[in-house]
């Protein structure tokens, strides 16, 4: 499997692509464990990322980051809208400034009651 990589803060080289099972990105170790994923759903032209978790294991490594970044950066590449539920991701591209400007949105409460449906 190929992704985009990415270097944690203890220098360990990290993998982040799309997880074929389900509807998210998935970060990789050097060792193949998966150490976390982002969750989305797919909303006409929208991808609407709602959870991010890393195991507790590969806490304090800047992993959730890289993970929201790799996934933001396909999802861009793919030229699909981001619709920022999870408060890492929305924190994330609040923090990027004009790098993905134009590229994502809040939820309106029309995606919230959706995606509500559509989770449960």
């Amino acid at each position: 499997m190929t992704g985009n990589q990415y270097t944690d803060k203890t220098g360990e080289t990290l993998t982040v692509l799309r997880d074929p099972e389900q509807e998210a990105f998935m970060v990789r170790t050097q060792g193949d464990e998966v150490a976390g994923r982002a969750f989305f759903r797919t909303r006409g032209q929208d991808r609407i990322f709602y959870h991010t978790e890393v195991d507790e294991e590969f806490g304090g490594r800047g992993i959730g980051t890289l993970l929201v970044r790799g996934a933001v950066e396909a999802t861009r590449a793919e030229g699909v809208q981001i619709v920022a539920v999870c408060p890492l991701v929305k924190g994330f591209l609040e923090k990027s400034g004009e790098e993905f400007a134009g590229g994502w949105r809040l939820p309106t409460p029309d995606d919230l009651s959706w995606l509500q449906k559509d989770v449960d």
